[in-house]
């Protein structure tokens, strides 16, 4: 019987298909990619995003300034109803999944419209296929669909096209300015610019929504707490500070030697030849 060395991983990434085997899945540790947490941090992710983040797309369209425009308002809308979450009901009345092959695939179709449509861009199909169908085909809730269009026919219109045009009631944030020529260090450049823990202003909500919010936070961040306390088990007399050092332990034993990453290049060199 042949022994596995208990230092070795497999990391495997798979798109939906037919093809893959589910056992390896089912044997597997699962994981997930989850947005980062601010808006600020969300939107410079976005950048980052195939095929977002290659250049032969973000600059490839024939109306380049038009494009790229409408791609920002696209990414802020992503982000915003993706950071409505933490706001519970009043951001949404179930937590949808929003996540990347929502924006990947919006991303494609705006590039296909704006190609298509030079003269004229069309908003109402723009809007059917990312808000009715893309992010849409997520939510269940008629009120939720409602403030869904309303976000996205927001970001995405004619105003956006425009220099300096307010995705928010302070302004702070706004439509910035581009060129034909401009690449992803502008993006991130503006991105840096804004605050690190955004206002509920920019969510269109009054500033008391941020209590809930932060109640939100605050009761995930102490139920996280009483789990690892009662991990392992033991009764109501149970030492937990000893509870918890013998999980932290058992953790850290699993958890393999940091990996020279360099020194594998060197070793086994890329070469699809």
């Amino acid at each position: 019987m042949t022994k596995v060395n208990r230092d070795f991983r497999l990391w495997l990434t798979s798109y939906p298909t037919e093809e893959f085997p589910v056992a390896v899945l089912q044997n597997g540790v699962k994981m997930t990619n989850e947005a980062p947490k601010g808006l600020r941090n969300n939107l410079k992710n976005s950048f980052t995003v195939s095929p977002i983040g290659e250049p032969e797309f973000f600059n490839g369209n024939s109306m380049p300034v038009k494009f790229k425009k409408l791609l920002f308002g696209l990414l802020f809308f992503h982000a915003v109803i993706q950071e409505r979450r933490l706001y519970g009901p009043l951001g949404w009345t179930n937590r949808y999944e929003f996540n990347e092959p929502d924006l990947r695939i919006s991303a494609q179709q705006l590039n296909i419209f704006i190609n298509e449509y030079p003269d004229k861009t069309p908003f109402d199909a723009i809007h059917y296929c990312i808000g009715e169908c893309n992010y849409g085909g997520r939510v269940t809730d008629g009120k939720d669909r409602v403030t869904l269009m309303c976000l996205l026919q927001t970001y995405i219109c004619d105003n956006t096209l425009v220099d300096g045009y307010k995705f928010s009631p302070s302004g702070l944030y706004f439509s910035p300015e581009i060129t034909a020529t401009s690449d992803y260090d502008e993006y991130t450049a503006y991105c840096n610019s804004l605050p690190q823990f955004p206002e509920p202003e920019v969510f269109g909500m009054h500033a008391n929504a941020a209590i809930t919010k932060e109640i939100n936070e605050t009761n995930d961040t102490l139920g996280a707490i009483l789990s690892t306390m009662q991990a392992g088990g033991g009764g109501a007399n149970a030492d937990q500070e000893a509870v918890i050092i013998a999980l932290a332990n058992s953790i850290i034993e699993d958890v393999p030697e940091e990996y020279d990453i360099r020194q594998a290049e060197k070793d086994y060199p890329v070469d699809y030849n």
